[in-house]
């Protein structure tokens, strides 16, 4: 079997995954950088992402954020999930599945099982931490990818 680059990164991390995390935490997180694999006239670039999220010592973790979508609608995504940390790196893997509201209109259709203007998400990324600072690399299918900076509190 062929596997990708990220993809052959995040089974490594997950292969070493140790929980380097000794306490519980809170992190704000901002997206700085959006590419859409297939670039369409009216697809924004510029989520203006907030989020928050808490991470405990065993990996689990909760949170959620508000973001302007790729279609410049506000929207929400409320999510568990779990980190991976690697034990000899700071790099790090997280995987969180959760509930997207936001997709109206004639963009309804755009993300697969939204009934009722809700849809199901599962997001993994890629990350590195190092003194309270955080970057992920957010992979949204097969529609974008996304750089997040995140500060630990």
């Amino acid at each position: 079997m062929r596997y990708t680059l990220p993809t052959t990164l995040l089974l490594s991390l997950l292969a070493t995954s140790a929980v380097a995390t000794e306490h519980d935490y809170w992190q704000v997180q901002t997206s700085v950088y959006t590419r859409h694999y297939h670039p369409e006239p009216d697809h924004n670039n510029h989520q203006r992402l907030i989020g928050l999220e808490r991470g405990y010592a065993s990996g689990n973790l909760w949170g959620g954020a508000v973001f302007r979508n790729s279609f410049d609608q506000s929207s929400q995504y409320a999510y568990v999930g779990r980190r991976f940390d690697s034990n000899r790196h700071p790099f790090y893997a997280k995987l969180t599945g959760g509930l997207l509201h936001g997709y109206r209109g004639e963009y309804r259709d755009k993300i697969p099982l939204n009934h009722l203007g809700v849809a199901p998400a599962i997001i993994p990324s890629l990350g590195v931490q190092s003194h309270g600072m955080a970057a992920e690399l957010v992979l949204l299918g097969n529609a974008a990818l996304m750089v997040n900076l995140g500060l630990r509190l």
